[in-house]
């Protein structure tokens, strides 16, 4: 007959794993414990996983946590510890004085799936950041800027038009002068863009997804990394890198057609990446991520920006009527400001600029490391 080992522990082995245990114990307490000991105020919670945040709005949680705690207030996630900065003041300080420490972004196992590590928006520190950066400078420098205003000029005439003719739809004529501006500068697109076409829909998607991965404590996978190697979860993360990816190659895909056709395109951000691959070394699915780069960045944020300045100018009437009385008399009525002519407008760019403080386009800011 078949015996079994006897797989009893003894005593003397149980008490061995229970002082291991009981060590081990100890030494993440007195670790939470010295890592607390060092860090900024906490609000007290509860929670086993931490400090809650609800899913809209948190940032009005948060600003509160900061008027009760300080500019710097820490929060946990499960074992992961995010130290906010709630303070313009707070936030200069740490970046002149300990910028090297904070240039770094944090893992983010959503956003791992979501991009597969080709996104500059959610990119570690090393190599090919630094190059994706060196390629981006190449057209977002001051100097590069300024060559895209003719274009800008022009797109934002077709964009008062379109208000004039349609007003109840102005969040769609401020996504087309976006899209139709961004399209432009990465790709070199000259035919109409419209806020409904299939592919300003899609990337709009992306950028709402990339708000919900940035959201702290949305994916439990981001305390608890390994669960992202579970078959099926997260499953509509996988769907929408693969839409992504082909939305990105089959922009890319046209420009590099277009350019084996000799066809006469002017330029734009794919078609430099295209020509210096060598001096980059990038790959072709990392040129395409690095294009809509501008393409995902570009769209929404610039049609989120001009729908809050409109909606401060309705809110506000008696201050758009100011910013009026100094058009009419720096400009007059009969043409449009120029941006040479800014510095000679404060009262406007005073406005703008308070408009986007009063709803900021990223409340809950973004994760360094």
């Amino acid at each position: 007959m078949l015996r079994l080992p006897d797989l009893r522990m003894s005593g003397n082995t149980k008490l061995v794993l229970g002082a291991i245990v009981c060590v081990w114990a100890i030494g993440v307490i007195i670790r939470a414990y010295l890592r607390r000991s060092h860090l900024p105020p906490s609000p007290p919670t509860r929670r086993l996983r931490g400090h809650f945040l609800p899913p809209h709005n948190a940032f009005l949680t948060v600003a509160r946590w900061i008027d009760d705690y300080g500019p710097l207030v820490a929060i946990r996630s499960g074992i992961q510890t995010t130290v906010i900065i709630g303070r313009y003041k707070a936030a200069v300080d740490i970046m002149e004085k300990q910028g090297k420490l904070v240039a770094d972004r944090p893992r983010l196992a959503a956003g791992e799936i979501l991009t597969r590590g080709l996104s500059i928006i959610l990119a570690r520190a090393g190599d090919r950041f630094r190059r994706s950066r060196r390629a981006l400078q190449s057209h977002l420098q001051p100097r590069s800027a300024e060559e895209y205003q003719p274009l800008q000029m022009s797109q934002a005439k077709n964009m008062i038009l379109n208000l004039l003719d349609d007003p109840d739809n102005f969040q769609d004529h401020a996504t087309t002068y976006a899209a139709s501006t961004i399209l432009k500068v990465a790709y070199g697109k000259t035919t109409p863009t419209s806020a409904t076409d299939p592919e300003i829909r899609e990337v709009r998607q992306l950028v709402r997804r990339f708000r919900t991965i940035l959201r702290h404590g949305h994916y439990l996978m981001d305390s608890i990394p390994w669960l992202k190697y579970l078959p099926g979860y997260a499953p509509e993360l996988q769907d929408e890198f693969e839409r992504t990816r082909r939305l990105y190659t089959g922009q890319l895909n046209r420009v590099k057609l277009q350019m084996q056709n000799n066809e006469d395109i002017g330029p734009s951000f794919a078609k430099y990446v295209l020509e210096n691959e060598h001096l980059y070394g990038f790959t072709e699915i990392e040129m395409a991520y690095l294009a809509g780069a501008f393409f995902g960045a570009g769209t929404e944020t610039t049609a989120m920006a001009i729908c809050t300045v409109l909606m401060a100018a309705a809110h506000f009437p008696e201050e758009q009527a100011r910013v009026q009385d100094e058009l009419d008399e720096v400009i007059g009525r009969k043409r449009a400001p120029t941006f040479a002519e800014k510095s000679s407008l404060p009262r406007l760019e005073a406005f703008v600029s308070e408009a986007l403080r009063w709803r900021p386009l990223a409340a809950e800011g973004g994760s360094m490391t």
